[in-house]
């Protein structure tokens, strides 16, 4: 893993497709950095293809697709992806998702055994807005509790038959064998028609926490912002490439790269 302002511009010359993480990636303290909003209508203005991967909620994905300058978003860690498509909200499922009518129940039971074996956990505000997954809030809301306590949840979960993934503010647990990286392998080429061989060079994805080392081990262009690293003793496949700032303004940094490249082709 090396600092991004190591390379030089020409690496990321053919890059048109930036994946990246939402909250502690574009945001800091819970808030969407100005930074980030300013970059991502720069992207547009260039004509690349911004798209959140995020394990944020249905409901929040429905906003995102409708009102930032994204091509989508996908949601959930892999469930789905919303986007926009002649004026209307259009939504496909990731392949390896259960069926939703199957799910409730599963839910609500695994629900139930966390919170009677850790009295302290709770669940995350956001959670009537899923649709495939349980959010435990950790570090969201006050009292922030340490990554210890998170990944005692996440494992209890495991125990359970879920997947679980720790993010910067939740452990996120579901029934299935969908992730953020098999999700963006599916809808890269069925909707952006992006061919797979050409993910190396097409592609860069943005991170921050442990739930996205899938997307980091997968992408040739993997980026962590700087607050990855407080992450470092629950990560084993770190990303190519570190910013040196964190949150939105290590996106940016990292954007500002890209969006260099594309001004170079151009000249």
């Amino acid at each position: 893993m090396k600092l991004i302002t190591s390379e030089v511009p020409e690496q990321f010359i053919h890059v048109d497709y930036i994946l990246f993480d939402i909250d502690d990636t574009i945001t800091h303290e819970g808030l969407l950095e100005q930074e980030s909003f300013d970059t991502l209508w720069e992207l547009r203005r260039a004509g690349l293809h911004a798209i959140p991967v995020t394990g944020r909620p249905a409901g929040w994905c429905d906003c995102i697709a409708r009102q930032w300058p994204v091509s989508g978003v996908i949601g959930e860690n892999g469930a789905f992806i919303m986007y926009m498509h002649n004026g209307k909200l259009e939504r496909l499922y990731n392949p390896l998702a259960p069926a939703l009518e199957d799910l409730q129940e599963k839910l609500a039971h695994l629900k139930t055994k966390i919170l009677k074996k850790f009295p302290e956990a709770r669940i995350a505000k956001d959670q009537p807005f899923r649709l495939f997954d349980i959010a435990f809030d950790f570090a969201e809301e006050e009292p922030i509790l340490d990554l210890q306590f998170a990944e005692n949840i996440a494992r209890a979960c495991e125990a359970e038959g879920a997947t679980a993934k720790i993010s910067s503010i939740h452990v996120n647990a579901w029934f299935g064998t969908y992730t953020k990286r098999s999700m963006a392998e599916y809808v890269l080429p069925e909707l952006f028609k992006v061919r797979r061989e050409d993910f190396g060079q097409r592609v860069m994805f943005l991170g921050d926490s442990p739930n996205d080392e899938p997307m980091f081990s997968f992408f040739p262009l993997s980026c962590g912002v700087a607050n990855l690293m407080k992450f470092k003793e629950y990560i084993q496949h770190y990303p190519a490439y570190i910013t040196e700032a964190p949150s939105g303004r290590g996106f940016r940094e990292a954007c500002r790269y890209v969006l260099a490249s594309q001004n170079k082709q151009a000249e």
